[in-house]
């Protein structure tokens, strides 16, 4: 049997039974505290969870039991970032550590923060991290040793974003350009930083927004910028010129999550909505309402929309048609975090839950409903929202 197999068997097990809103379901209520964020590993064998008890678990995906209880922070885990071999977290307690994923042994403090620090990015051979203490710092994951300091914000950092020059410029640059990384830094002073790691210098400083930036995405291949900010709006940068590009507006609340798919922008918002754009223009193409709070995660996977809200339910959205195709509910208190691997939705709450729930029947009921279409007359001239979809990956494809 599969890992895959192996899961979903497991699943339906231990599972506690399915509703006319959900599938089946395994609650992991090992926490005693409030779950913040939830990693997977990049070889999906693995998840890490962060919790307001100070403990980070890490968690099988064969089986979907916790196999490792990471202890040592003096205060609550607010992120976490899992690799195959190593898991990072940064907490209250001003600090971020590296762990080995087998034994569990705390391999190294990274100290230096004044305060809380929000988040942290892995990329490359450096951890970065954002704080409440107004900056962002650098160290090296081979050495352990500190490298760069980034001070200019006049208040907190919440969101972080990495590209190096390789990634965004032509292959025309000088020798020893192409080598040079940076950090993108997004405050509540309503600022975006681009910053250049070997100096610590702040590169470009993004000025448009008149609210908090509360998250950030990169689009790589188009070398730009989305930011989402509490003034309502989304805004497109290119990240090399640093000029403005767009503002995206039709929110009615602030911008909490973003999440770039193909061609596509998707933005989940306080006003209770998610809404998809288009990248490139800016136009609004779908928005998704059902939620009854705010939107406070989100996540693509084959062609549906999975959001997580402070109403305490996940919603999964056909992401052409707009249509909800199902509740999931049974958290009590806000979805802080969405992952999917193997057919298996995973939603990390307040409540202090690991919530996992088979999706292989949405997938099939998405797979079965393209081959009707292809069945079906393909000459129709209505217009429609899957052929914008279609016309928009033809063309960029």
């Amino acid at each position: 049997m599969s890992a895959a197999a192996a899961a979903h068997a497991g699943l339906w097990r231990m599972g506690s039974g399915s509703s006319t809103c959900a599938a089946s379901c395994k609650v992991c209520a090992d926490h005693c505290g409030g779950i913040n964020w939830l990693s997977l590993s990049p070889d999906g064998r693995h998840l890490l969870t962060a919790s307001e008890d100070c403990t980070a678990r890490v968690w099988r995906t064969a089986d979907n039991q916790c196999c490792g209880i990471l202890q040592g922070h003096e205060s609550y885990i607010t992120f976490c970032h899992l690799e195959n071999e190593a898991a990072f977290t940064c907490s209250a307690d001003h600090t971020a550590r590296k762990w080995d994923l087998t034994t569990g042994q705390c391999l190294a403090v990274y100290r230096g923060h004044t305060s809380i620090i929000n988040r942290i990015l892995v990329a490359r051979e450096y951890l970065f991290s954002g704080s409440y203490d107004r900056t962002a710092r650098c160290w090296s994951t081979e050495t352990d040793l500190p490298v760069q300091e980034f001070r200019g914000h006049r208040n907190c950092i919440l969101a972080l974003a990495h590209f190096s020059v390789q990634d965004v410029l032509d292959e025309c640059e000088p020798e020893g350009q192409q080598n040079r990384e940076f950090l993108v830094t997004g405050s509540t002073d309503c600022t975006v930083k681009v910053w250049d790691v070997s100096s610590g210098c702040c590169y470009r400083t993004l000025r448009g927004h008149s609210g908090a930036i509360l998250c950030l995405v990169l689009d790589v291949p188009s070398k730009e910028l989305f930011s989402g900010s509490m003034d309502y709006t989304i805004r497109r940068w290119n990240v090399v010129t640093g000029d403005q590009l767009k503002v995206f507006r039709g929110h009615k609340g602030s911008i909490i999550c973003l999440e770039v798919v193909s061609q596509f922008l998707y933005s989940g918002s306080a006003d209770r909505s998610v809404k998809c754009w288009v990248a490139d223009t800016g136009d609004c193409v779908q928005t998704y309402k059902a939620h009854k709070h705010n939107v406070s995660t989100l996540k693509y996977h084959a062609g549906f929309l999975f959001t997580g809200s402070g109403d305490a339910c996940v919603r999964a959205f056909n992401t052409e048609s707009g249509i909800l195709q199902r509740i999931f509910r049974g958290h009590t208190f806000i979805i802080n975090c969405i992952q999917i691997q193997n057919e298996l939705l995973y939603t990390a709450s307040h409540d202090g839950t690991l919530r996992i729930w088979d999706i292989q029947d949405i997938c099939k009921q998405r797979n079965s409903h393209r081959n009707d279409k292809s069945v079906q007359g393909k000459n129709s001239q209505k217009g429609s929202l899957s052929r914008l979809f279609h016309n928009k990956e033809k063309t960029r494809g």
